[in-house]
């Protein structure tokens, strides 16, 4: 018998090519066919090993889940963006590797993120995920969040509608 461990941690700037790797295969399996494929393309091409490094650098609150040291997922988080609504704090993105989908380490990667946002003095939190990312809904529903706005996102000319949950 073995046992599998499952840690959380801020990134550190070796992690880059591993969180790259994260986003390209998590942003793959998440939109592909629901976001244009050009714009798809861009964006992962965007957030290369350098973009998460230089990232890092700059201090951005970047998380890690690894198993037995293998970064498998990864949440960015900080000061809510949209100051009409009222929470001082938001999850941007939490993504896993598609093969570790589905077997709580999102939830440990949420509540983490979350507990990072509660020690930095941010209270409530938003999430905002696309509305045909049935799995993501699901996901932030499943957690306690409440549906409380929605908005729309442009890819290529395609506009997708998103829907913000939000948690107290």
């Amino acid at each position: 018998m073995s046992t599998i461990i499952a840690n959380t941690r801020r990134a550190l700037k070796e992690d880059a090519q591993d969180i790259a790797v994260v986003h390209d295969e998590a942003w793959n399996n998440a939109y592909s066919g629901m976001v244009p494929h050009q714009a798809l393309s861009r964006m992962i091409r965007r957030r290369d090993a350098a973009w998460w490094a230089d990232a890092i650098t700059r201090k951005t609150v970047i998380l890690v889940v690894e198993i037995n040291n293998k970064i498998v997922g990864y949440a960015t988080l900080g000061r809510n963006r949209v100051k009409t609504l009222p929470f001082d704090g938001e999850i941007y993105e939490i993504y896993l590797l598609p093969e570790y989908q589905g077997i709580g380490l999102g939830t440990k990667l949420f509540i983490a993120a979350r507990s990072e946002l509660v020690r930095r003095g941010l209270k409530g939190t938003v999430v905002w995920a696309l509305e045909d990312n049935h799995p993501a809904l699901s996901f932030y529903k499943n957690a306690g969040g409440r549906e409380i706005a929605e908005g729309k996102e442009n890819f290529d000319g395609k506009d997708l509608q998103k829907v913000a949950f939000s948690w107290n």
